[in-house]
């Protein structure tokens, strides 16, 4: 039988009545049935509806999805978001609980983008909620090109730490990734651990340290070019890994360092 994957949904209003709508990218449905071998479940931004207690009891594994919304900046003590900004209580609402949940368990958890973000929100760090407009920062947030190619295409490099999980995966110390954010890690969690930095010192990756389980973050998008770009592939793939261990019940797969 195959796992269950959770993948986080965002609210998204769609229509002629811009009804409301629990909708996720295809690109990390496909990841899940391509790379993982598992079974997609989508796991709806219902707030404080969801069950977040069967979720962790049935699930084989989650991954936190990226999204054009930002972590509501309340949840780490931030100054408010200019009204434009969009955002997403609901999701936050449930992927918050879900993280602690999971690293808790041991659930093997991949964060990508907002996914990331929320990983560190949810263990007690913060956010810089525009890199952009830091004058030691880069600019993080590519353009929204119609043609997914340039909009999807490397963006910049990071140096990747030695002997961690990231460096292990990517069999290399630096990688080349896309970058479609404006968030970014202000303040790391406590118990986070950062596996890769971008040229400015932004945090691209990290890990759990004293997770019982797979439980990593990364900052860009490895479903983006998962057909063609190897590092975005053993990603999945190390995920896919923990995964078969937790479902079989044998020894967790730790993302500790070497």
């Amino acid at each position: 039988m195959k796992s269950l994957i959770g993948i986080s949904c965002c609210q998204k209003a769609f229509g002629r009545f811009a009804m409301l709508n629990h909708a996720v990218s295809d690109t990390y449905v496909r990841a899940v049935g391509e790379l993982v071998g598992g079974v997609p479940v989508l796991i709806p931004a219902n707030g404080s509806r969801a069950d977040i207690e069967c979720l962790i009891e049935r699930l084989d594994g989650i991954i936190l999805t990226g999204s054009p919304s930002n972590v509501e900046p309340a949840l780490y003590g931030g100054e408010p978001h200019p009204p434009e900004t969009p955002e997403d209580k609901f999701r936050d609402a449930v992927t918050l609980p879900l993280v602690r949940s999971a690293i808790a368990l041991g659930l093997p958890l991949l964060g990508i983008c907002r996914g990331f973000q929320e990983m560190n929100v949810a263990l007690g760090g913060s956010l810089h909620q525009r890199l952009q407009d830091l004058p030691d920062r880069m600019d993080h947030s590519t353009p929204m090109q119609k043609l997914a190619v340039i909009r999807h295409a490397k963006a910049h490099a990071i140096r990747v730490v030695p002997g961690s999980w990231l460096h292990r995966v990517a069999q290399a110390r630096d990688i080349a990734v896309n970058s479609l954010h404006n968030q970014g890690v202000d303040r790391l969690a406590p118990g986070l651990v950062a596996e890769g930095y971008a040229p400015d010192g932004t945090i691209e990756a990290f890990r759990v340290a004293q997770a019982p389980g797979f439980a990593v973050g990364v900052q860009w998008h490895p479903e983006y070019d998962m057909d063609s770009e190897p590092v975005s592939r053993r990603i999945f793939l190390s995920f896919a890994d923990a995964v078969a261990s937790y479902r079989t019940g044998g020894q967790r797969l730790s993302t500790a360092a070497d």
